[in-house]
Formats: C-alpha cells, structure tokens, sequence
C-alpha cells in the first residue's frame, strides 16, 4: 500500500461526499430522555469552550468508568445539533463501540490505515444517524502507542478536523495505557470520565498530571455512574456499561490500576470490591 501521506489524495478522499454506510442500533438504556438530556448538557458545556475546542480526546483513569458510553453519546448529541461530527475509536487495544452498537460489514479501521494497509476511504464510514461519520478500531495491532504517534495520524487528524465541526476520539484508559497522551497532541484538549466513587481525588490528579505532560490541556471531568436517588438522576442508565473490558488491560498490562508515572516508577491503586 503506497504511503497516502504523502501525497494530497488524503484530502481528496475525506472530502468525497460518498462512502460507504454502516447501520448502528442503540442499547435499550442507551435511549432515555434523562440520559439525552444529560448529554445535551454536556454538549452546551463543550459548545461553549469555543472554536478552538473542536477535536477532544476521551480517556478516564482506569477501564469500567464508561469512557466509551460518553464518548459516543456525546459524539450523537453534537450530531443531533446539526454538527458534522467524526467519532474515531482508538481504543485498539479493547474496543468496545462495534460490539455495543451492533456495527457489521465494517472490519478495516484505524489500526488498517495507520499501519498504511488500506487508504482512508476504506476506513471512514457514514452511519444512520445523520451528520455522524465514524472510524472503527479495526484490527488488533502489537503496537498500538506506536500507531498513534506516527507522522500518518498527525497528518490524518489535520486533514479531519478541517471537513469536520467536531472530532471526538475514543481512547483507552490513561492510567493504564499510554494511548490517551499520544492521542491528546493531536487534539485540542481532552475529558477525563470518571465513575461515581471509583477512583480517588489523587488518582485523578495523577491522570491529569499525566496528560498534561504529553501538552495536551484536560479541560474537564464527566462525573459517570451516578446512583439514582428518589428525586431522579442518570445512574442507572450506566450500570451495565463494566462487562465490556473484561480483564484485557489487567492480562496484558499489568496488574489492575497499576499505570506509569512517566517518572519510570509504577504505582497502584487499590481494586475496589464491587
């Protein structure tokens, strides 16, 4: 496959008007007004960050937080609002987006185009829900932090987010995997997601730290898994969202909660029985 980055074919396939169109279909918890409301205010909140907060990386501190579910229903909410939006999942490690929204006939993704083996039309699909467009995962690679921080994906992210009102990126976990960091310097600033009495005040601050080390500027938190009390609230709509990771980041990178400090130290944070 000829190296598309260097050439100016890459801005010419994104801006085609045609590609192929994939079919998505939503969770049963997934639609619910309390949650759709939820999600428009997070919309507000962003919207009014300003113009130059249009490409956002979403990561959170360990997996199980629901990162992926914000990501999503945010990227649907900015649709909903008449903005062209490109939801990318660079979760390649465990993605978690084909499963849930039944996506099918879509196997190419992010890693099959980073790792130069398709050109980005192959990869950049339309869905059923208008003004959303979307990249999958794709395949599994052995190395995903090296992808991302290729010339390829710099170059891809720049040409994006000029066809585009908003770019939202699915990122796995920062406090166990690199990925979110590598992505963030391509973004205007990223959301931690963190779920309701899940990680501690310190845990926080440590994957903010660790963001803002790669220059990317964490513009704010998403409070997840909030329980509903009597008077209302959106916790409920979050509770299935932890079967998706499995063990994968625990077999595969260490012992749950462990991430790096980039100082060459790691530390861990205590698993909380659930």
């Amino acid at each position: 496959m000829e190296d598309e980055s260097k050439k100016d074919v890459l801005t010419e396939n994104v801006a085609k008007p045609t590609r192929k169109k994939i079919m998505m279909r939503l969770p049963k918890y997934e639609d619910d007004y309390a949650l759709r409301e939820a999600m428009k205010a997070l919309r507000t909140n962003i919207e009014f960050m300003g113009e130059d907060k249009r490409v956002l990386a979403i990561t959170s501190c360990v997996r199980d937080e629901g990162k992926s579910f914000i990501s999503m229903n945010l990227a649907m909410a900015l649709a909903d609002a008449g903005k062209s939006v490109l939801f990318i999942d660079a979760d390649m490690r465990k993605s978690v987006v084909v499963g849930r929204y039944n996506i099918k006939g879509q196997s190419e993704g992010l890693s099959n185009y980073l790792a130069a083996r398709v050109n980005i039309e192959a990869v950049l699909v339309s869905t059923n829900m208008n003004k959303l467009d979307m990249i999958v995962a794709g395949q599994v690679p052995p190395n995903p932090s090296e992808l991302l921080g290729t010339r390829r994906f710099q170059k891809m992210m720049s040409i994006l987010r000029a066809h585009y009102n908003y770019v939202i990126v699915d990122c796995p976990p920062i406090g166990e995997v690199i990925d979110a960091a590598v992505v963030a310097r391509a973004c205007d600033g990223a959301i931690l997601v963190t779920a309701s009495g899940h990680d501690s005040s310190r845990f926080l601050r440590d994957a903010r730290e660790q963001m803002e080390k790669s220059g990317s500027k964490v513009l704010g938190v998403v409070l997840n898994k909030v329980p509903r009390d009597r008077r209302g609230g959106y916790g409920k709509y979050y509770g299935k969202y932890g079967r998706y990771y499995g063990r994968y980041y625990g077999r595969y990178y260490g012992a749950y909660g462990s991430y790096d400090n980039s100082d060459g130290e790691t530390k861990k944070t205590k698993k909380k029985k659930e």
